[in-house]
Formats: structure tokens, sequence, C-alpha cells
């Protein structure tokens, strides 16, 4: 059927997809790392431009998403895929091409690859209804995130690795090829149907307008923020892997820093699965206490060096945030009204690239501003998770919004 081999295109180019989008960061950062060991940049410049870089695939999520939105519900999905894989195929070919005139340029490159990302995410979940039957439509979307997890531990993995063995350009070129590869995926799909009606103004203000409504609703105006809080979290720690597995527990290449994001996300699964165990949809009693659970492990990580109880800890610190998110996730998908799902997914993915970007500047401003060192950071994080946790208090469940 022209539908399921559609659908096994799109797993497989969203795989290459997702999976190219963290190689090419660990080309990026495996290179602060070899500048860091010849003594070119500092512990802060490691920092800052670590975090830097990394908020660089943010931006467009909260700068482009209303117009990503647009164009994905005026023209054809699968072209869309195809255009976000392009995209993202010229900002390697920028990033590479950066190489010959320094190395500051690849930012620039890595930003065109976030634009990319930013079209091809409302295309890659938006298509699914229009290729499956109604049936299928829950399972999809789990295989979708379950690959694009997937990838994103692969990824950062073979991405380490790569930038460990070999020069920046030819790590390049095999980045290049990914992208050719989820292109080609795509070229192949069976075209979907656009919607000629669809007007950007209306668009336009139906997302900001949906927007307005959830952040004044009590109860999910505080679930988005509690979701946010945990990709704050999440982005943030990620930013702070590089200039604390080199300065302060001396790992010795970038694949080891990336095992460290590794144990981190096995913890997140984890905690994922024991939230579906343990929660009813909407029960949302003990989320403050995982919230708080999650600070305390992060403050603890920040006195840490022997590297057995890292992983046991970063595990642990994955649980906490997995059993956080998932109830919250839950209810926010539950208690919208289902007409206006996507768009609150929308808001919502708005929301906490918007808030993920904050928090990377925030950690470019510490470490230049203050020299704020790695552990530093952790413990800055841990203050603020537990302050906005305490904050946070969910009101009972009111009618679907």
């Amino acid at each position: 059927m022209k539908t399921d081999r559609n659908y096994l295109l799109l797993l497989w180019s969203q795989f290459l997809g997702a999976f190219g989008d963290n190689v090419i960061l660990m080309i990026i950062l495996g290179q602060l790392t070899a500048r860091f060991k010849a003594g070119q940049i500092t512990e802060q410049q490691l920092s800052s431009s670590n975090a830097f870089y990394t908020t660089l695939l943010f931006i467009p999520y909260f700068v482009f998403a209303p117009l990503a939105g647009y164009l994905n519900d005026r023209f054809s999905k699968t072209r869309w895929l195809l255009g976000g894989n392009l995209i993202k195929l010229a900002g390697t070919l920028v990033a590479a091409a950066s190489l010959l005139s320094g190395h500051d340029w690849q930012g620039f490159g890595y930003f065109i690859v976030g634009i990319g990302s930013c079209v091809y995410s409302p295309a890659k979940y938006g298509i699914l209804p229009e290729i499956l039957p109604g049936e299928r439509l829950v399972k999809a979307n789990g295989t979708v995130e379950m690959l694009t997890l997937v990838a994103i531990l692969m990824g950062n993995i073979v991405g380490a690795k790569l930038i460990d063995v070999m020069p920046p350009l030819p790590c390049y070129g095999i980045q290049i090829g990914i992208y050719v590869a989820s292109l080609a995926l795509n070229l192949t799909m069976t075209r979907t149907p656009c919607d000629a009606s669809v007007r950007l103004g209306t668009s336009l203000q139906e997302f900001f307008g949906h927007f307005g409504t959830l952040l004044k609703t009590a109860r999910l105006g505080r679930v988005l923020l509690g979701t946010t809080l945990f990709w704050i979290c999440g982005a943030v720690m990620k930013m702070n892997f590089q200039p604390w597995g080199l300065k302060t527990l001396g790992l010795p290449d970038n694949t080891s820093i990336a095992l460290l994001g590794l144990w981190l996300s096995v913890g997140v699964m984890i905690g994922s699965v024991l939230a579906g165990q343990l929660h009813k949809v909407g029960d949302l009693r003990r989320t403050r206490a995982y919230g708080v659970g999650l600070a305390l492990l992060v403050a603890i990580l920040s006195t840490l060096t022997a590297r057995y109880l890292i992983v046991s800890f970063l595990i642990l610190t994955g649980i906490s945030a997995g059993l956080f998110l998932i109830p919250l996730n839950a209810a926010l998908q539950a208690e919208s009204t289902a007409s206006k799902l996507g768009k609150t997914i929308a808001v919502q993915n708005f929301l906490e690239n918007l808030a993920m970007s904050i928090g990377g500047l925030v950690v470019v401003l510490c470490t230049t501003r203050l020299s704020a060192s790695a552990p530093t950071v952790f413990m800055g994080l841990a203050a603020f998770v537990i302050v906005a946790v305490l904050w946070l208090r969910f009101p009972d469940r009111k009618d679907p919004v």
C-alpha cells in the first residue's frame, strides 16, 4: 500500500535527519575540545561557546515556528520534509566551507540546519494522519518518538567518535552523506495533498490566540510551564557536560563526554516507563516532589568526581526528570480540546525552545561575565529548578481548553 510505503520512508528519513542533527553538533563541539586541550581557549570560553552553539538549534524553533506551521498546513507535507532536508544540507555545506575561513562561521551553518529542522518537525507529525488510518496513529506517534530518541543518542555518540578520530572536513563529508540519504528517501515518497484555503494571517492569528488562551488557564498554563522547566534543565545540563567532563572530571575525549548524556537519557526512559505505571492521566499530586528530587540530584552531581557515582546519579537524575515530565505531558494532551491539540503542541514547542534559548543565553552570560565553573552552573541550575518547582502549584482539572 502507498500509505505503508510512505510511512516506512518517513521513519527512515526521520531517523537519519535526527541522527544527522546531532552528529553535526558534536562535530562542532568536538573542535572546542581539541582547542581547549591545546590551550587555545579557556574553560570559560569552552563553556560559553558550547552554550552558544547548542542554543543555535533552538532559536529557529520559536522564531519560525508559527510560519513553519502555516507552510505545512498550506503545502504538501512531503514537499516540506524534502525542503527541511534541503535547508539542513545547505547549512552543512556552509559549516564545512567555513573551515576555510575560520571556525566561528560554523555556527551560522548550524543555525541554517536549525531552520531546516524547524520546517521538518511539524511535517513529520502532521503527515501521519494523511498516510495512516486513525487506529494506527497512537502507535505511529510512539514509533516516531522512539526512533527520534534513539537517533539523538546514536548521533551524539557517533558524532563524538568521528571528531575524535578524524579531522573536521571528512566528518562534514559523512554528515553531508547522511542528509543526502534522508533527502533521497523524501524524494521517493508519494506526494500528499495541499490546502490552498489556508491563509498566513489566519494561521498566525489562531496560533497566538491559542497561545494566550492556554497561558491564561490556571491549570494548563502551569502544566506548560512545568514541561518548559524540564527542557530548560535538560538543555543546560547538556551544555554543561563538555566543560564539566573535560575540566572537572578529566575525561579524555568527546566520546566519553557523549556517554554522560547517554546515562542521563537512560534514566529519563526508565522514569518515563515508571510514570506510566505509577500515575493515572491527570494525576499531578507528586509532580512537584519529583521536581524537588530532580533539583537535589543536580546539586549533588555538581559535587561528584568519582565516575561510578556520576553514572549512578546521572541515571537517578534522569529517572526523576522522566517522572516529572510524563504526567505533565499526559495531562496537557488529555485536557486540551481534541480539535486544538495540534495548536497546543505547537505552543508547547514554542515555549520550550524559547526557554532553552534563554537558558543558553544565561549560561553564556554566567561563564563570560561571572567566570562560573561547570559545578557552579549545576548548582545555579539546581537552585533555579527548586524555586520554580516550589512556585508551581497545579489546580484541579477543569474543562478542556
